[in-house]
Parts: structure tokens; sequence; C-alpha cells
């Protein structure tokens, strides 16, 4: 199968470099200076694809900043042809304005199926609309919020905090990335279950291999999106073969453990006292177990991947940034002097809400590392953007959220430097920002239900962190690499070096 795929890509290679020369030749004549991806007759972007698959962020952030409305079309072979876009305009009107007409579409439902099944994130129409609602409503409950900060305490005074200090103790290098997946996941497996897995503890050795096959089952759904040969993927599925024989075995893992809890919950009885997501859906008696397997599997790909993410790349860039830290402790300082409080204590949701400067900073972070870097949606009906640029139907739209964070014509000429304090206004407070300019939580009437949970336990985890221990980064110059899975991590890792923080009050 490998041999036929390369002999696919050597003619389609071949075939480029005799069409090559006309192509140039047209483009002189007709466009003066080339605008948007490099295309060529027949396969499109495939060369160009294949080139720089491994940087791909980076690049189509080049070619979008080069571009005059931040929007290029392109297609290649397998009749993949669409449109991405990191132009504000362009977002909210499929997002917001158009949004019907911009579902998730077939062709990315296909391609996760197997992992996330129905869930909320994998559906589009009425059986969306059903699980938006009933979330919704469940997210807004005080119950939630209440259950949501006593895992996070629990898991910071039980778990982190005496994990950090015995490195401190031991000298040991931590991986940062891992232990904040683990911590989050264990807090979404709360969350979703009232189930503790027990993966930052180590307590539990089925939690952790559930989190492994969990995460392997998350990057390699990504990876089919980057197949050069779309159809690839379905070959090797239907063989099960390569990376579809361990996605295979990975989804195995994960649907059993997650059956197993949902199997005993519903014949034991659904306790209505339970605060979780899982007792909450099982009141819904027409929810099938199938069904609630997928909700949950979403829930902890949302919860666990994208808080994790966001604190990686926070704490990255604090190394590199000092002045930043100071001002982040600076602020903690002054919120437990005002509130008589000693840094062994924990913060209420008031106190956290009060942290404008260490919200404006993990703002930032994700305005540079947004934790879902890019995000497509399938076009319904002939249409044309905000910007001019047409698109047809069966073609898909992405929006580049990474890409925006970097482009000077929205975030200024400073756009690639971390600077919290283009997030406050005059008075030190933040400043809320189109989620069209920032679409970081997604927008319009898909906005992330779980925002401002999430900045609660970010904010909870930063603080508490910060106020004890220091983070020195290792291997400064080889860090910063990223690994684009369904979200955006830190290829090879966090490796870190953890002090204890003298702090004067």
């Amino acid at each position: 199968m490998e041999v036929f795929s390369f002999l696919c890509l050597l003619f389609l290679f071949l075939l480029s470099l005799i069409l090559y020369h006309h192509r140039s030749t047209s483009n002189r004549k007709t466009h003066g200076h080339h605008k948007g991806f490099k295309t060529y007759p027949l396969i499109g972007l495939l060369l160009e694809f294949l080139r720089n698959r491994n940087r791909f962020l980076d690049w189509t952030t080049q070619v979008l900043g080069d571009c005059p409305t931040n929007t290029s079309a392109f297609h290649r072979p397998g009749n993949i042809r669409g449109v991405i876009t990191a132009n504000p305009a362009n977002v909210e009107h499929v997002l917001k304005t158009n949004f019907e007409s911009y579902p998730k579409g077939e062709q990315f439902i296909v391609r996760l199926q197997d992992f996330l099944g129905k869930g909320i994130f994998n559906s589009d129409g009425e059986l969306w609309k059903l699980q938006r609602k009933t979330a919704s409503y469940e997210f807004n409950t005080k119950s939630l919020r209440i259950f949501i900060m006593e895992n996070v305490r629990v898991e910071l005074y039980t778990r982190l905090i005496p994990m950090l200090t015995e490195a401190v103790q031991s000298h040991r290098i931590l991986d940062l990335q891992d232990i904040l997946e683990r911590f989050s996941f264990d807090n979404i497996c709360k969350l979703a279950f009232n189930f503790d897995p027990g993966c930052l503890g180590g307590t539990r050795k089925t939690g952790t291999e559930f989190m492994r096959a969990f995460e392997n089952a998350a990057t390699l759904s990504a990876g089919r999106f980057l197949y050069a040969v779309p159809f690839l993927w379905r070959v090797k599925k239907a063989l099960n073969i390569g990376s579809e024989a361990t996605l295979r075995k990975s989804i195995s893992i994960v649907h059993e453990f997650a059956d197993t809890i949902i199997r005993n919950r519903l014949e034991s009885g659904a306790d209505n006292n339970e605060d979780d997501l899982l007792s909450r859906f099982i009141g819904k008696d027409e929810n099938s177990a199938e069904f609630l397997r997928d909700i949950v599997i979403s829930f902890i790909l949302a919860g666990r991947d994208s808080t994790s993410s966001a604190l990686s790349w926070f704490f990255w860039l604090l190394c590199f940034n000092p002045k930043v830290e100071q001002n982040i402790l600076k602020e903690l300082k002054e919120i437990r002097s005002r509130n008589r409080k000693t840094i062994g204590d924990s913060y209420s949701v008031e106190e956290l809400r009060d942290m404008n400067y260490l919200h404006a900073a993990i703002s930032e972070a994700m305005r540079l590392y947004p934790p879902v870097p890019v995000d497509t949606k399938a076009c319904l009906n002939d249409d044309v953007l905000p910007d001019g640029t047409f698109i047809r139907k069966g073609w898909f739209v992405t929006y580049h959220t990474y890409a925006m964070g970097r482009m000077p014509n929205i975030w200024g000429e400073d756009c690639y430097e971390f600077r919290p304090e283009r997030w406050l206004d005059e008075k030190g407070i933040v400043k809320q920002e189109s989620p069209f300019r920032y679409p970081v939580f997604h927008a319009g009437p898909r906005m992330c239900l779980g925002k401002d949970m999430a900045y609660i336990q970010m904010k909870s985890i930063a603080a508490a962190v910060m106020e004890r221990f220091s983070v020195e980064v290792l291997e400064k110059e080889k860090s910063g690499g990223h690994l684009l899975s369904l979200t955006l991590r830190m290829k090879g890792g966090l490796p870190v070096k953890v002090r204890e923080r003298i702090l004067l009050d």
C-alpha cells in the first residue's frame, strides 16, 4: 500500500514538473505577482502541501499574511476544494451571520466518527441542538460550578502541589506538559463521570492506560486530515494496518473504559444528587448508553486538551518574559493582602475573577498558541464571503485561529510579541474582545459553553503554582515546537526544573 501511494505521488510530481513552466508563465502574464497558495494544474497545492505538511500552521500563516484579505482558495487531488481564512469578517459570516449554511459537514464528521461518535463536537442539525440545549442548561447551574471548583482544589492541593514540592527536593526534571495533561484528565473525568482515574497521582494503572489511549486516538484521528492521498486512511482502516490499526485499538480501550462506567451507573440507577455530566444526561430517558458515551468523550476531549495546552504554552512564554511573571505575582500579592489570605489558602471564584492581569496573560498565550488552531466548516450553498471570496457548494472553509493571532492588521505590528497589556483598559480591567477577532473559544451559536469555567480552572492552577514555585524551561533553544493533533501540543513535551519561590508578604 505504501508503494502504491509512493508511485501515485511520483507520477503527480513528474506531471507537475512538466506543467510548472506553463503555470509560472501564466502567472507572470496575468497576475504579475502571485498571491495565495502556489498551485499547479491538476494537482493543485499537493506539492506545497507535502513540502510543508510538517509545518502546516506556520506555512499557511505566512501564505494568508501575504494575501490582500488574509484569505486564499485552494484545491488538491481527491476533490478537496476549499477556502482558508484569517479574516474576522469572514469568520463572523461563517460562524454567525450565515451559520445554518456552514455545518461541520460530512467530510469532517466521518473522520472523527470512530472516536467521537455523534457527540456534541461531531454532530450537526437537530442532534447538535438537542445536546447543546441540555449542556447549556447544565453548565449554567451553580451546583456544577461548585463541583468543578472543588475538584480543582482537591487535585491542586493533594496531587499537583505535593508532586512539584517533591521535585524541588529531589531536583527532578519534570515534563510540565505531561503533568498538566494528567491534571486536566483527572479533573475532566471527575466532571464527566465523577470517576477519578488517578493519572496524576499514579494510583490507577487502568486510568493511565485510558489516558494514553485517549491521547493516541485524538492524535491519529487528527492525522486523517493530513493524508496526501485522502482515501488512503479508509483503505488502511479496511485492511486494519499501520496507524489505523493503532487507532482502532486505542479507540477500543477508550470506549470499553467509558462503556463500563456508563453501564455500571445505568444498572445501579442514576443518582439525582450527583453533579457530574453523566448523571445529568442519564436523566434524559431517550439517551442510549452509546449516545451517553459519545457525549462524555467529547467533553473529556474539550476539557482535557484545551486547558492543558493553554497552560503549557503559558508557562513556556513566562520563561521568556520575566516582567510579565513579576506583574502576575504582584497582582496575586495584592489580592492576598486585600483579602487577608496567605499563600497556602485557595482562592474563591470572586478572587479569581479579580485577577485581571493573569487573565490577560493567559488570553495572550492563547492568542499566540490557541488550543484549537484551525477549525473547518462545510459550505451547503454557493456563497460569497464578505471580502469577496467566492465559495462553492460542497467546498469547505477553514478559519485559521493560529494565523489570526499573527496578523498585524488585527493585532498591530507587535502581533508576535507576548504582551498581556493589549487586553487591559486604562484601569487595568480586562477588555471584552470580539470572538470573531479572537475565535479561541469558537463564536456564534457554537460558542464554547465552558469558557468561563476554563478560565477559572486555568487561573486557579497558574496562581497556585506561580506563588509557590519558579519554573525554568530547559533547552530553551530547542523548545517551542508544536505538534498538531486535535489540539495544539508542544512537540517533545515541556521539560522543566522547579524551585521553591521565596515571596515576602
